[in-house]
């Protein structure tokens, strides 16, 4: 991820890329680089839209919810040392939590740009 990291004072990051800003002046919505990134569940080519939907394919995958953080969902699947941690509110969920999911279920998930 290439651009300029900014740190806020809650340890907060956001990627600032000049040329693709530039790139995509005029365009509404997306992230700050201009473009939005989805997680798509490869078996049906479903975009996650939610945490409701997320859940039950975790779920089905054999992934269990931890109820403890009470700002977090967290996921662990039996037998191994894996933990998803996602922030409660979706409007939260980054590109950073999609590619976490990605890489501790490789061939099921992928990230891509709308």
């Amino acid at each position: 991820m290439s651009g300029i990291w900014k740190f806020n004072s809650n340890g907060v990051y956001e990627i600032v890329n000049p040329q693709a800003e530039s790139n995509s002046e005029g365009r509404q919505g997306g992230s700050s680089v201009g473009r939005s990134t989805v997680l798509e569940y490869l078996p049906t080519s479903q975009v996650i839209s939610s945490y409701s939907e997320l859940d039950q394919i975790l779920s089905d995958l054999g992934w269990e919810r931890y109820r403890g953080a009470p700002d977090l969902l967290q996921y662990h699947k039996q037998y191994s040392n894996d933990l998803i941690s996602l922030p409660r509110d979706f409007t939260m969920f980054s590109s950073v939590h999609m590619f976490d999911i990605v890489v501790k279920i490789p061939n099921v998930f992928h990230v891509r740009d709308m």
